[in-house]
């Protein structure tokens, strides 16, 4: 799919992978949608990147909020892209805790909102726009990436919640691709490892002395100018569909 003149929504796009995938997206003439709640980041990033580019507070759990994010989408050309790379609050504590305690419900329930029904949310209306516009020569007419993780498939300790809703993310990406098939619209999963963003709210150098080492080739973290990448790849290669990609370095995650 070219990419000139249409445009994208991105989902987290003002946190680092988003970020990363909105300045990949607008270099390659994609008008996109900072969809986001941190307002101050989003639009900082908007008017930094260019005019093509603009910030719409977005809540991913809220129908009218993402909705409000891909009118302004299209707004800026057709709409053929959607990236959910938005993240939330995760706490890393075992099933049981060491006092006897069981994991709280209602922590579950909002780590699977923001992470899977919120994925789906943003999938499910994406999709319906993408759809409605004219296809391409190619009769395809756009592209989801949904953002997973490789803790979908090697959980660690205390990782309950957010292995179980990246799992659901996985689980969604072939049924979703062949649901859409017919209407000229793909999905794709990236699985990403374990990558150097802002959330980890400590210098580079210590972050990678930390979790790098355990990256076998190259033997560093993630950089998110990488998923950006291969976000705009995916988007250009017709052929990739209903798959998930591990982006992760050939890392498997332990128990801990």
């Amino acid at each position: 799919m070219e990419l000139e003149g249409v445009s994208a929504i991105v989902t987290g796009g003002a946190g680092g992978l988003g970020e990363a995938t909105v300045r990949a997206l607008a270099n390659a003439g994609v008008g996109v949608v900072v969809a986001d709640l941190a307002e101050d980041k989003g639009m900082v990033l908007a008017d930094e990147v260019g005019d093509r580019v603009r910030f719409v507070r977005t809540d991913v759990t809220d129908e009218a909020s993402v909705q409000e994010a891909i009118a302004a989408a299209s707004e800026l050309g057709p709409l053929r892209i959607a990236v959910s790379a938005h993240g939330g609050p995760v706490a890393a504590s075992r099933l049981i805790g060491r006092d006897g305690t069981p994991y709280p419900l209602d922590t579950f329930r909002r780590t699977v909102e923001i992470y899977l029904t919120g994925t789906f949310n943003v999938l499910r209306l994406a999709a319906a726009a993408i759809a409605a516009t004219e296809p391409l020569e190619s009769g395809q007419r756009g592209v989801v990436v949904n953002t997973a993780s490789i803790a979908a498939f090697e959980g660690q300790v205390g990782q309950t919640d957010y292995s179980a809703a990246k799992g659901g993310v996985v689980g969604l990406g072939l049924v979703a691709a062949r649901d859409l098939a017919p209407l000229g619209v793909r999905v794709m999963t990236i699985a990403p490892g374990t990558f150097f963003t802002p959330a980890f709210r400590l210098p580079e150098e210590e972050a990678q002395e930390r979790w790098g080492k355990a990256v076998p080739n190259p033997r560093r973290m993630g950089r998110p100018a990488e998923f950006g990448a291969l976000v705009e790849h995916i988007a250009r290669n017709d052929y990739l569909n209903g798959e998930v990609i591990r982006l992760d370095g050939a890392q498997r995650f332990g128990l801990k």
